[in-house]
């Protein structure tokens, strides 16, 4: 499959809308329900530039690493915290990782991973 980058964005966001309340999901998961498994980094790059008013909303706090990891932002930003605060709001236990500012999601409890194929996504018209 071939998409150009504003596609593949909103493939990545119509996946995205898809994951349930109280749920997260991988990078790598997205892009294998896309239909692009390599291109989990990718899919961190398409949220990172999700407008905050995008409508309808992208809950892009429900992605995580393939370990369960919320992603840094980078030094001085709050991102994670962020992340953090809002799978709480919806339920989902954060637990604090060993290294200072690492948050956990048990992928076991609170993942969603349903078959490639199985989801449908859009793109723009």
């Amino acid at each position: 499959m071939t998409l150009d980058v504003a596609e593949f964005h909103e493939a990545v966001y119509s996946i995205v809308r898809q994951i349930p309340q109280g749920k997260v999901t991988t990078y790598g998961h997205v892009a294998k329900l896309i239909d692009m498994p390599s291109y989990s980094r990718h899919v961190g790059q398409a949220l990172k530039y999700l407008s905050p008013e995008a409508d309808p909303p992208v809950p892009w706090q429900r992605v995580v690493s393939s370990v369960g990891k919320i992603s840094s932002r980078g030094p001085g930003t709050d991102g994670a915290q962020r992340q953090r605060e809002a799978l709480e709001a919806e339920n989902v236990q954060v637990h604090v990782g060993r290294a200072f500012n690492e948050f956990l999601v048990d992928l076991r409890a609170y993942g969603w991973f349903p078959a490639p194929g199985t989801i449908t996504f859009g793109a723009p018209q």
